[in-house]
């Protein structure tokens, strides 16, 4: 059922916790999502985040239009460098890189998409900090190469440069709206990802804390 003004209907199970509104502009719900969250949805909705070194990956069934939007950031590895560089396929990043992705992608399945239908656009990976360890490029390299491993159909990105974006997904027709933020009055976004960096450094990979 289509929503209507003001009325939000029900996320899918397990999504209720992420920030929902209705987006008068676009005439639908729209999903907000912070680093470390990710959302799926069955419904006509916009998915919308802004990233900086982070990564997203926008996946969808392009036949049912079910899909989803992640936020992630790969934490230090067991060796104290970003990313698994070390080719170590049992590093910390490694595996939470996994996870990030695979948890979203599970739900897309279970909702109702399916594997071979499933279609991807990367976002993000910006190095928006000169002082800091290229994140951003540790994050593109090992979402590439994931993609790569797990055979998934890679249709469109725009990665790296220096500056923040604002991204915003359509899942129900694969469409994707990017605005690069050139002129940040504010640091926001830098606060945010050193917060949500520092988290990670304490954060088990599986476990007691929720990384999503």
């Amino acid at each position: 059922m289509q929503a209507q003004p003001g009325q939000l209907g029900k996320p899918l199970p397990g999504f209720e916790r992420i920030n929902r509104y209705w987006d008068r502009s676009q005439g639908m719900v729209a999903a907000k999502i912070l680093p470390g969250e990710y959302y799926v949805t069955a419904h006509n909705e916009l998915i919308t985040t802004v990233l900086g070194s982070c990564v997203s990956a926008c996946i969808r069934d392009r036949l049912f239009g079910i899909g989803g939007m992640n936020h992630f950031m790969l934490p230090l590895s067991d060796t104290g460098s970003w990313g698994g560089g070390t080719g170590n396929p049992a590093s910390t990043a490694t595996r939470y890189g996994n996870y990030a992705m695979e948890h979203m992608i599970n739900d897309i399945l279970k909702h109702g998409g399916h594997r071979r239908n499933l279609e991807v656009k990367l976002f993000g990976g910006g190095q928006i900090i000169d002082s800091m360890t290229n994140i951003g490029e540790q994050n593109i390299r090992f979402v590439r190469e994931y993609l790569s491993t797990e055979g998934l159909n890679l249709l469109g990105q725009d990665l790296g440069d220096v500056y923040p974006r604002k991204v915003v997904y359509y899942p129900a027709t694969g469409r994707v709206r990017v605005k690069k933020l050139k002129h940040l009055h504010n640091d926001t976004v830098i606060r945010r990802e050193l917060s949500y960096r520092s988290e990670l450094q304490e954060a088990p990979v599986e476990g007691e804390i929720e990384l999503f």
